[in-house]
């Protein structure tokens, strides 16, 4: 009677393979993690330095509009890190026998993981481009590194990787998106 009838009989419905895509999601997130380098050097890059003046005590005081670096710097890493997450979605979008939840989560860890990496490397990179005088005096100006000051930059990354995956799926009108399983 039901191959007769094949509309009332439900397809099977593909499961979502947890243990064959934790190895592959393991490598996923170290290569991922491992984008934050050169995110970091081409933020150490592009980011503009602070010209500030000596003060007593050590303090630097920035000159009038030069703090508008400090943002310059955050806005420029957020825009690096968003488009490297939307990249790195398409890639992993592009690897279809694991495609799914295992792959997404694992893309996100490593997102966030570059994020930090970035910031902590182009924190380092920059403070090598602009090195402190060697005997700095009351009033002289002062060449600041940039630096990230709020952690809030670290979900941009992540949040680009979820968005572009999660609209890769949504695009597929496949339930098993596409893996071709064996």
């Amino acid at each position: 009677m039901e191959h007769l009838l094949p509309q009332l009989t439900a397809p099977p419905v593909p499961r979502v393979v947890v243990k064959a895509d934790l190895l592959p999601a393991v490598s996923a997130v170290s290569l991922v993690a491992l984008v934050g380098l050169p995110v970091g050097w081409v933020w150490s890059r592009l980011a503009p330095p602070q010209q500030s003046v000596l003060g007593p005590n050590g303090s630097l005081t920035p000159l009038l509009v030069e703090s508008y670096h400090a943002f310059d710097a955050i806005a420029i890493f957020v825009l690096l890190s968003f488009g490297v997450g939307l990249l790195t979605s398409s890639v992993l979008w592009w690897v279809r026998r694991r495609r799914g939840p295992v792959l997404l989560i694992a893309g996100v860890l490593g997102s966030l993981v570059a994020s930090w990496l970035g910031v902590q490397m182009g924190a380092s990179f920059a403070a090598g481009l602009y090195e402190m005088p060697p005997n700095p005096q009351l009033g002289d100006l002062i060449t600041v590194a940039p630096e990230i000051s709020t952690s809030w930059v670290l979900v941009a990354q992540p949040l680009a990787v979820a968005l572009g995956y999660g609209l890769a799926a949504s695009w597929n009108g496949l339930d098993d998106l596409g893996r071709r399983l064996p």
